[in-house]
């Protein structure tokens, strides 16, 4: 049985990736600062399937703390794929004037820091599978702005470089590819004191080619493929509808 790792697996893309894959027979491994979602996560899944713990992935000692256990309950199994999916969901920082260090910090560690930190600490555990891969999820805004999101913007766009940098040096044990969504609708994905059913205009949907916007099912089908995809490495793959291809002027 192949085993997941996501990051940020409690809510949005993580949770829905977590389930997509428990959905495909995997073992799954959740790692979320947000006790409540995953104890959610933690009734709806069988215990020897899924390990759901808490951590803030962006601090090397809580990752120190929740590898050493992930090593455990692996026992020798290897960890088939890795998905760097946590971040801070909200880009807006205000005027730059205004951002201090300490919140430009917790956008650069939730996202950037904490991939790093999972990455190194799962590269042993990846090494002993046959097809392993990490997955870093990125965001359109990696290439292009909207305004004050600058410390967003530089965690995905420093995601994307670590992205290529791990898969020339990683491989070929370990190929790494990121993905980058447009926008995504995790209304449904949220805990349940959080959920929400989408509400979109036309206009909203409008703004992409394909008519819709985009589900967390369609970031996880993503992750599946790029995870299969064996010739695939230090690659960016945007997932928007098309919308970052198309010109959108106010009217």
């Amino acid at each position: 049985m192949n085993t997941i790792l996501v990051t940020g697996a409690g809510n949005g893309i993580g949770r829905a990736t977590l389930l997509h894959f428990h959905g495909l027979g995997w073992r799954v491994v959740g790692l979320d600062k947000d006790a409540e979602a995953l104890a959610e996560l933690r009734a709806a899944l069988p215990a020897s399937e899924a390990l759901l713990l808490t951590c803030d992935v962006g601090k090397e000692g809580e990752v120190t703390r929740a590898f050493a256990r992930i090593g455990e309950w692996l026992d020798e199994d290897a960890l088939d794929c890795l998905v760097n999916n946590s971040g801070i969901a909200d880009p807006y920082c205000g005027p730059l004037a205004n951002l201090s260090l300490s919140a430009w910090q917790e956008w650069i560690d939730a996202s950037l820091t904490a991939a790093f930190l999972c990455s190194r600490a799962a590269v042993p555990l990846l090494e002993r599978s046959r097809s392993a891969s990490i997955v870093n999820i990125s965001s359109t805004r990696a290439v292009m702005s909207e305004p004050e999101c600058f410390a967003y913007a530089a965690a995905k766009g420093g995601l994307d470089a670590l992205t290529h940098a791990m898969a020339v040096s990683l491989g070929p044990a370990i190929r790494v590819n990121a993905i980058r969504p447009g926008w995504i609708e995790t209304g449904p994905w949220q805990k349940a004191g959080e959920r929400s059913e989408p509400d979109h205009r036309p206009r909203d949907r409008e703004q992409h080619p394909v008519g819709r916007i985009g589900t967390c099912e369609d970031i996880a089908e993503a992750i599946a493929y790029l995870h299969h995809a064996g010739f695939l490495t230090g690659q960016h793959l945007n997932i928007d509808g098309g919308m970052t291809r198309k010109m959108i002027y106010e009217s």
